[in-house]
């Protein structure tokens, strides 16, 4: 079981190809919020369920599933403050 306590902001992610997602801005309940102004967001901030994580190590969010599948299934809310 991962340990949801030792993700903290600023961490990067990262897919299972070892590609870089994004950076985390915060976490809530069910999932990882990511950085609007880490290249990879497209501006805009993006949510990642916590089912998508496989480990943490040396201060990275490791998933389960390749960078490419991760941008295509995170979310983005339209009512964010910006």
């Amino acid at each position: 079981m991962i340990d949801m306590s030792k993700i903290a902001e600023h961490m990067e992610v990262v897919g299972s190809d070892g590609e870089h997602v994004g950076t985390i801005d915060s976490v809530d309940s069910t999932r990882l919020k990511l950085t609007k102004q880490d290249p990879a967001s497209g501006g805009q901030h993006r949510y990642l369920p916590f089912g998508a994580i496989a480990r943490i190590e040396e201060n990275v969010v490791h998933l389960s599933i390749p960078a490419s599948e991760a941008r295509g299934m995170t979310e983005t809310r339209g009512n964010d403050p910006v």
